[in-house]
């Protein structure tokens, strides 16, 4: 076996650990909805919860996960190829630490002083007085989420950069725990309160859980404020131009959320609701091969291994090639049946499953090139190009916006902005492949391309033996959540991911053909 081999199978088993992670994570994610949905229902007072989530949770995006991960990482990799005392990189970690501590505490402070006009004028349109008052109250809550996130990104970025990906790939679990458990025991006296201390439980247990391993690599909690060392100085050139994507995508994103209140009754919890369904196969395969690849990226581009980083955007393809599109299959497919049993239960009625449907459906059909757009992001943050990522975003978020004001107009309504996301980002990541190719100069096209041909020809069984069976068993998603609808719906998947899996074999599809071949030898 060479050494190429040996990589791509560290890559694979890496990714597929991560997936695990994800999976239950995201299974726990379902199970929270699932019991948000159905004591708080899909109007009122969950619109107000899923509408102010979702401010911390894009600010995350800005402060923590998202931009300062991407600039933090590649950074820390290139320091630890080169730096064989780890003096350097404790340091670069105690500035971050400092750095993010300096911003965020009078960030959160500012927030919650002014949470009033912040939540009436720039974020929600809610009519009922009553909810822009549970909104401002929610939101000086859940804002305080965003520096235990940002603490916690930062640990979770140093193991990965020491390629540690399953304490990190863990810590999501515990927040979904933690969320289910406080809305469980404290709803009745909390309200939907119980919601805020739960997602403040979990951001706080990712540090407590993560901090003994990075202790352990040698690093701490000691504050330094001089921002004068070069390495420093790299993450914020690289942070700043990511800032500014990721706010471009995070204003996008908020605009769709704004967008939502001011249609029908129930359009933000659809929106909210369908993205979590969404977010799952993303979460599980997108997310996964793009922390796994994107330290490995890193070190290629530090030491400008061009070969090196056309084998990881070419295995990143095919990866995305062989799970997203099956994803979207079942989605686009069954997707009333999958939010019925999940969902249709208690105050979330059959008038929100089948507008949630309609809206997943819409979000579904761009699944792989929202992945492909993701992973081809990281790809350029590794190179250390950060323009590139930038300008496509705002050509990506403002055709999105710009194809939101018009078809929300529609009878389409809130299915029209999930339609705009889906259209906008397949031009994204068309944009994305063709620079990413005059930048590597070439790459092996027949490799993606005979994996494309191989996935869709293994689609076609599982697509004939799907509509079949729903046409056969009619309409029994508007039955709701049972032991029969469930059992229908796993009568529905599962012989449906048993064809793609075989024809997966006897196509050879490599990388799942690869990794079966593998446990059969042993």
């Amino acid at each position: 076996m060479n050494e190429e081999e040996q990589h791509i199978q560290k890559s694979s088993f890496s990714a597929f650990l991560v997936m695990i992670c994800t999976l239950i994570s995201r299974i726990l994610g379902f199970v929270r909805i699932a019991l948000i949905s159905a004591i708080f229902g899909a109007g009122g007072q969950a619109d107000v919860l899923n509408t102010v989530f979702t401010i911390p949770n894009n600010l995350r995006k800005l402060l923590a996960e998202g931009a300062l991960s991407s600039a933090f990482i590649p950074v820390l990799s290139s320091v630890l190829v080169k730096d064989t005392t780890d003096k350097v990189s404790r340091g670069i970690v105690r500035n971050i630490i400092s750095f993010q501590l300096l911003i965020l505490i009078p960030f959160s402070v500012l927030c919650i002083v002014f949470a009033n006009p912040l939540i009436r004028i720039v974020l929600v349109e809610f009519d009922d007085p009553e909810l822009l008052v549970l909104s401002v109250r929610l939101f000086r809550w859940f804002i305080n989420y965003l520096l235990l996130i940002s603490i916690s990104a930062i640990l979770m970025g140093v193991l990965n950069s020491h390629n540690s990906f399953f304490i990190p790939a863990i810590t999501p679990i515990l927040f979904s725990i933690s969320v289910i458990t406080s809305v469980v025991m404290l709803h009745q006296r909390l309200g939907i309160f119980s919601m805020a201390v739960g997602v403040l439980g979990g951001g706080l247990m990712q540090i407590l859980f993560q901090t003994p391993f990075f202790r352990k690599l040698g690093y701490d909690f000691k504050l330094d404020f001089s921002f004068q060392n070069e390495e420093f100085r790299r993450i914020m050139r690289g942070w700043l131009p990511v800032v500014a994507t990721a706010s471009v995508f995070t204003v996008n994103q908020q605009i769709a959320a704004r967008f939502a209140t001011g249609l029908e009754t129930g359009s933000s919890s659809a929106l909210h609701y369908a993205l979590v369904f969404f977010q799952l196969p993303f979460g599980i395969f997108s997310a996964s091969i793009a922390t796994v690849l994107f330290p490995k990226m890193s070190r290629q581009a530090a030491v400008q291994d061009l070969q090196g980083l056309r084998d990881s955007i070419q295995y990143g393809i095919r990866f995305l090639l062989i799970f997203l599109l099956p994803s979207s299959l079942f989605l686009t497919l069954a997707g009333k049946e999958i939010i019925s049993v999940a969902l249709f239960r208690g105050a979330f009625t059959l008038a929100d499953t089948f507008i949630t449907s309609r809206v997943l459906f819409a979000y579904a059909l761009g699944l792989f090139s929202v992945g492909a757009f993701n992973f081809f992001q990281r790809f350029y943050y590794a190179s250390g190009d950060f323009r590139t990522p930038f300008i496509l975003a705002v050509i990506v978020c403002t055709v999105d916006v710009i194809l939101s004001i018009w078809l929300k107009s529609t009878s389409l309504k809130v299915i029209g902005l999930a339609l705009a996301n889906t259209i906008s980002f397949t031009l994204g990541f068309i944009l994305m492949i063709i620079l990413a190719r005059r930048r590597l100069k070439y790459f092996e096209r027949r490799y993606i391309f005979g994996t494309l041909w191989k996935v869709l020809l293994s689609l076609v069984p599982a697509l004939c033996y799907m509509t079949l069976f729903i046409r056969l068993t009619g309409n029994w998603w508007r039955q709701g959540s049972s032991l029969r609808t469930f059992g229908l719906l796993l009568g529905c998947a599962v012989p449906g991911i048993a064809l793609i899996l075989l024809l997966f074999y006897l196509l050879k599809v490599e990388l799942f053909f690869d990794m079966m071949k593998k446990r059969m030898k042993k």
